[in-house]
């Protein structure tokens, strides 16, 4: 089976996410994208605003009514940081048949070989690399071995991010059509993001 791994915080998840997934699969040729919410993000300076609980849900949520996406709770069920090293060994641990790839954007393609212990990930595991238009991308720049791990897709342009969806919330701004219908009834009856 080959898998796409849509990682991150998920603070909350969001129709963004969804599209990045969805391009992801058709121009990859993926049999399935799964999300896969952090624990404790190592590049982030804070902490979720939702707990790692409510996160599982709103991501469970989102994805329940598409037969290619499904939840994975790997990193949350690993606790700590979640680094992506240890996070892929444990992926071949428990799925050693499965061909998995990491689905990222192109900007974060071209900082590959900053990543910690990046030729060990590269050993297991792809990436799938959506350029969104305009991005400028120099997989030249990539050591060999790591730009072979790599297959760039095209995604259109979304600008929402999970910090966008936050700010609206604090300022009593709405996040719907911003979320899955699912995920926005969540927020709203858990009362998640608000001032």
């Amino acid at each position: 089976m080959k898998v796409g791994i849509m990682g991150g915080t998920f603070d909350p998840i969001h129709i963004g996410h969804l599209i990045a997934a969805s391009s992801a699969v058709e121009a990859a040729g993926l049999d399935e994208a799964w999300f896969m919410p952090s624990h404790i993000p190592p590049h982030k300076d804070r902490a979720p605003k939702a707990s790692a609980a409510q996160r599982w849900d709103m991501v469970c949520r989102a994805v329940e009514d598409h037969p290619k996406f499904k939840p994975a709770d790997v990193e949350l069920q690993m606790g700590g940081v979640s680094y992506s090293v240890e996070t892929v060994k444990r992926l071949c641990e428990l799925y050693p048949s499965h061909q998995m790839h990491y689905i990222i954007g192109a900007d974060m393609v071209q900082f590959l070989s900053k990543w910690f212990q990046i030729d060990e990930i590269v050993k297991r595991i792809g990436f799938i690399g959506l350029q969104r238009p305009g991005t400028a991308l120099d997989l030249s720049r990539l050591p060999e071995h790591i730009r072979q791990a790599v297959v760039i897709v095209p995604m259109p342009l979304i600008d929402i991010s999970s910090t966008l969806i936050r700010e609206r919330a604090t300022t009593g701004k709405s996040a719907r059509y911003f979320v899955p219908d699912r995920v926005f009834e969540y927020i709203e009856v858990n009362r998640l993001y608000e001032a």
